[in-house]
């Protein structure tokens, strides 16, 4: 404050006050109306930008300071907004569907295996994998088999955010294998309600080490928000478990996060998160619109009369029941009220069905789609389009849906895999040499892939011609087209057509006398249909 201002705050301090708040304003204005992004998206000098106040957090105070709301919003979304379920159902029935399957890829060359060592390790070690992956067995809770799982823990990833998966080594009678997955809902990880060392950085129940890396999870030993537990006084406690072993470095705990946005992230965001007011808002309004059409619906005739005791087949009859409501106003599919002396009825005609409800469902439709990246046909399973436009939304989807495959994959399938596949060397069932004495040959044992069903076709002639070209121009193999087009193996799919031709030959069925060629097949051609828009077809 300079010798002016002081000198005016000593005869006017409420004029010296205003030179000082006039001063701040300034300085703000010279501050955010510079050059650049300044003049533009972070200019606060704007009247459509003025309102608009954020501030940069970190990822935990984003993230993990709203996550218990977003996660129980989600929650409550899925349970009662069909939209919400839909897509999440969605992601689900695509992603998975009825289950990944393992396809076993040993590094044959790198392993001095021949071609027909490297298919029969790995019809062994499919052989072995399903007598585990098949059973309730590989399951803590023997309940659901590992594809089963792989539904549970989307579903679970993406309603909460994030979902934990143990490994624990439980002996069964008349089970093989020891290893079973246990899964802990999100909310029993969270921060233990006793005193920690000052040292020690846990948040969320997700400790961090020096650089940012997953130390120990603090998981509760039941749901914090369980009122069973409270009824009957169970006690709560926290287990810490330590992210890897001490000695062999083995992952004690999956971590499997929905969507992670930012560095430094230690817990998952629900996909709903972004469109949970969106979907919430269009939930109440198709609400109000079906209780709108509903009372549209009960047309209802009030008699006024001079001696309402005449029965008119009032809604309620006090001889036969107990009003719970003596004061309630109630409505009835063609019911006859009768009225007490001096009372009317204003009938106001709702205005029902709302012409514009579908089109203003569709357009909020659209928006929620483009945030969940599922097209709004897919959404809301309504294909009117042509079939470009069609093809296109499903080929789009596809992109997040093997996006999502592939984390899963990579999170859950394989990580599960590689465990089993060890205790089946340890335990003899398989013959892996060197497994243990580099990881480099332990990664050559482990390779695979996961296989789940294949994308919906909708001209399935097109997209058959289409596999046929990229196999002969060498764009692609008929073992992922085979896994695409039908979600087969092309193993199974020629053993098997190697059995039927053999059987067919040997019932007088194929002529042998002139070899079939591509030349000999029919050809058909498909033609423009006029009913669709764009003549695609």
């Amino acid at each position: 404050m300079n010798m002016l201002d002081k000198a005016i705050g000593f005869f006017s301090p409420e004029r010296a006050l205003n030179r000082a708040v006039a001063r701040q304003k300034l300085q703000v204005f010279n501050a955010y109306s510079g050059s650049g992004y300044g003049q533009h998206g972070a200019s606060y000098a704007k009247k459509s930008l003025i309102g608009w106040i954020t501030r940069g957090m970190s990822a935990d105070e984003d993230i993990v300071d709203n996550i218990e709301t977003l996660r129980s919003r989600s929650r409550d979304l899925y349970m009662g907004s069909p939209l919400a379920t839909g897509a999440i159902k969605t992601v689900r029935t695509n992603v998975v569907g009825s289950g990944l399957a393992l396809n076993a890829q040993i590094d044959a060359d790198f392993l001095g295996l021949t071609e027909d060592e490297a298919r029969d390790w790995e019809a062994q070690v499919e052989r072995e994998w399903r007598l585990w992956s098949d059973s309730v067995n590989c399951d803590a809770e023997r309940r659901q088999n590992f594809f089963q799982l792989q539904s549970l823990v989307l579903l679970s990833a993406l309603i909460s955010g994030d979902v934990f998966v143990t490994m624990p080594v439980i002996k069964r009678p008349g089970s093989v294998y020891d290893l079973r997955i246990g899964l802990i809902e999100a909310d029993r990880v969270c921060n233990p309600q006793i005193s920690l060392p000052t040292d020690v950085n846990v948040l969320a129940g997700i400790e961090i080490g020096t650089y940012g890396e997953t130390v120990a999870y603090w998981i509760a030993k039941h749901h914090p928000n369980s009122y069973k537990r409270t009824t009957v006084q169970i006690q709560q406690e926290w287990k810490r478990v330590p992210a890897f072993g001490a000695k062999t470095g083995r992952r004690n705990v999956l971590h499997i996060m929905c969507d992670v946005e930012r560095p430094a992230q230690r817990r998952g965001v629900p996909m709903l998160a972004p469109v949970i007011e969106s979907l919430k808002q269009l939930s109440r309004y198709s609400e109000a619109e079906l209780m709108a059409a509903v009372v549209s619906g009960m047309f209802t005739v009030f008699i006024k009369s001079n001696t309402p005791q005449t029965p008119l087949g009032q809604m309620f009859d006090p001889a036969t029941k107990v009003d719970p409501d003596p004061n309630a106003y109630e409505l009835g599919n063609g019911a006859i009220v009768g009225l007490d002396d001096g009372e009317e009825v204003q009938i106001a005609n709702p205005g029902r069905p709302n012409s514009a409800f579908d089109g203003f469902v569709i357009a909020i439709c659209r928006q929620i789609g483009a945030a969940l990246e599922i097209p709004y046909e897919l959404l809301v399973k309504n294909f009117t389009a042509s079939y470009s436009a069609s093809r296109a939304s499903l080929l789009e989807a596809w992109k997040m849906f093997r996006m999502r495959r592939e984390w899963l994959v990579g999170n859950f399938c394989q990580p599960i895999y590689e465990e089993w596949l060890t205790e089946a060397v340890l335990k003899g069932r398989v013959q892996a040499p060197g497994f243990f004495d580099d990881p480099a040959i332990r990664a050559a044992w482990c390779g695979a892939d996961w296989y789940g069903d294949a994308q919906g076709q909708l001209d399935p002639l097109k997209e058959a011609n289409a596999a046929k070209v990229r196999v002969e121009e060498g764009f692609s193999t008929r073992e992922r087209e085979a896994a695409e087009l039908t979600g087969m193996k092309y193993e199974t799919v020629h053993a098997v057509r190697k059995r039927e031709e053999a059987m067919r030959k040997e019932d007088g069925l194929v002529n042998d006398s002139k070899p079939s060629t591509d030349e000999d097949l029919p050809t058909v051609e498909v033609g423009e249909d006029p009913n669709r828009e764009g003549g695609d077809l």
